[in-house]
């Protein structure tokens, strides 16, 4: 049989080894321009089918694009970031709220402490006054002097503070004063402490019990000059009424 009997196309089946059944076809595609049995030119028809398949296996074969941000958010993603946001706000909020609970207990327990160390050294105070008196007297020796540097230590570890100096500045705020003596001299004047008839405490900001003195009206010139320029603070009120029932007066009440 010769080439040009042969069809255009045609499917060859090739018989399975030892009489089995046959394996895939196999396609023969003649793509010859010439027609071997009429002798004329073919059409461009043939290779442009053949290529068109080829284009259509392709494009079954390749994948399809991956979506992109120009095809819009995914829900999922959105909802997950949402979420999140959500929870980090809730994580904020609580981080704030025990900041707060912290800072209030601690000022809580700062505060219970003062108040146990003020009531115990109130206690005390009397017993320091008799320290202080015995010392004056040259009777603080031996071992009651020893026993009387324990428990002042003892209290000053506590935070305890003796205040009340002569010569310093009149505050009735930490002062008691039960004499006043009027300034001799005309001009500007300043109320210093002339005598301290009892020692003042106090711990920390807290005053346990304010210093009994005794207080004059002095020439701003007759005053130690940062006595002075503490008295022009505007902190201070130098002018305020001592509180005492003037000369002569009883004994002041002890507010502790």
């Amino acid at each position: 049989m010769s080439t040009g009997d042969l069809p255009q196309d045609r499917t060859v089946g090739s018989d399975a080894k030892h009489g089995k059944q046959q394996d895939e076809p196999v396609t023969i595609r003649d793509r010859r321009r010439v027609d071997p049995v009429t002798g004329e030119a073919r059409s461009e028809d043939t290779g442009d089918g053949v290529a068109a398949d080829a284009a259509e296996a392709g494009s079954e074969s390749a994948p399809g694009p991956a979506a992109g941000p120009g095809d819009g958010a995914d829900p999922e993603v959105e909802k997950l970031t949402a979420e999140v946001a959500e929870r980090t706000a809730d994580l904020q909020r609580v981080s704030a709220e025990y900041a707060n609970y912290r800072r209030r207990a601690d000022r809580d327990r700062e505060g219970t402490l003062l108040s146990a160390k003020v009531s115990f050294v109130s206690d005390l105070l009397t017993v320091l006054d008799d320290f202080e008196r015995a010392e004056q007297h040259g009777d603080l020796t031996g071992a009651f002097k020893s026993a009387a540097d324990k428990v002042v230590g003892v209290v000053n570890k506590l935070g305890l503070e003796p205040f009340g100096i002569e010569g310093e500045l009149f505050d009735p705020a930490v002062h008691e004063a039960v004499q006043h003596e009027p300034a001799e001299a005309s001009g500007p004047t300043v109320t210093v402490l002339t005598a301290v008839l009892r020692r003042g405490y106090r711990i920390s900001d807290r005053v346990l019990r304010p210093a009994m003195v005794t207080v004059q009206d002095r020439a701003e010139n007759d005053v130690a000059p940062e006595v002075v320029a503490e008295a022009a603070e505007p902190s201070t009120d130098p002018g305020a009424e001592p509180a005492d029932g003037g000369p002569g007066a009883g004994e002041p009440q002890n507010p502790v």
